[in-house]
């Protein structure tokens, strides 16, 4: 892979941030937006058992979906309560999901500032608490509404990986889905993945990385694939802001009741035969892009 550095300031104009990253689409990290917050200092993890420990939350272990998953079906539930305790003994691999914690108690939101002069469509409605154990890992992806998003991390930090949504044949991204054939677990690690022998493209694959501490907000760009491994225990906030032509929101729509639909109603009826034509496909699509790059 040819990755460099995300990008990282301690403040930003508005004029500023759209013209050298709003609009050409280039990630970049802010690490002075949460501080003047009170959930900087605020928001713990006994905070959050005070508020919502009763609530029932899914939750998801490192294994990569099968072609009988439906995306984004948890693997387990319990209480957020519990799951905070399992969480801060040790390296667990179990993360939590977009949990809505502020409808559970919206007092939270009392806590943030949505960042209105940095761009516009926030989705006010649905702020998003991602939790996630030491050791557990977010597999590559890009989010199928196609927003724009904020990125917050609070306590603990966090590695990740970003690439450009152009790169997805590199990536070996699964037709009907937004997930990469190939496991990107632990790849800065000497010796890890990912697979280049099985997956030669991801060589060429040009990305960013980048690790979050308490505080930095990432802002990433309309699809924007990604990757996160918590290095310790630790939660984050994404705001989210649709784009602003019609274009992507139709595309995001689609992806969301078209493309989701199709790919869970095959995965019921015909999962094996389903599961092996997207693998065909993604392994021809990416011997294009090489073809296509080495030209």
């Amino acid at each position: 892979m040819l990755l460099q550095p995300v990008e990282t300031i301690d403040t930003i104009t508005p004029a500023i941030f759209r013209k050298q990253y709003y609009e050409p689409r280039k990630p970049l990290v802010i690490k002075s937006i949460a501080k003047d917050w009170p959930a900087y200092h605020k928001w713990t993890w006994d905070y959050f058992k005070e508020v919502a420990g009763d609530k029932r939350v899914g939750i998801y272990n490192n294994n990569k979906g099968d072609a009988y998953t439906p995306v984004n079906r948890a693997d387990d539930y319990t209480t957020f309560s519990a799951y905070v305790d399992m969480i801060r003994k040790g390296p667990a691999g179990w993360r939590i999901f977009l949990f809505n914690i502020f409808d559970h108690a919206p007092q939270l939101t009392h806590d943030f500032e949505w960042p209105d002069d940095l761009m516009n469509g926030f989705l006010k409605r649905f702020p998003m608490l991602f939790v996630g154990g030491a050791s557990s890992v977010t597999h590559l992806h890009f989010d199928m509404d196609l927003s724009h998003i904020m990125h917050t991390q609070f306590i603990g930090r966090k590695k990740v990986l970003l690439f450009p949504y152009e790169e997805q044949h590199k990536l070996y991204r699964k037709p009907y889905e937004v997930l990469s054939l190939a496991d990107f677990s632990h790849y800065y690690r000497h010796n890890g993945t990912p697979d280049y022998e099985k997956f030669p493209a991801l060589k060429l694959a040009k990305g960013y990385e980048v690790t979050l501490e308490h505080g930095d907000t990432l802002f990433m760009p309309a699809g924007y694939w990604h990757h996160m491994e918590y290095l310790e225990s630790g939660f984050a906030m994404s705001l989210r802001a649709l784009q602003q032509g019609v274009g992507g929101k139709i595309r995001g729509a689609w992806n969301l009741i078209g493309m989701r639909n199709i790919d869970t109603l095959l995965k019921k009826t015909a999962p094996v035969w389903w599961d092996d034509l997207k693998k065909e496909k993604a392994m021809a699509a990416a011997q294009k892009a090489m073809q296509e790059a080495k030209a």
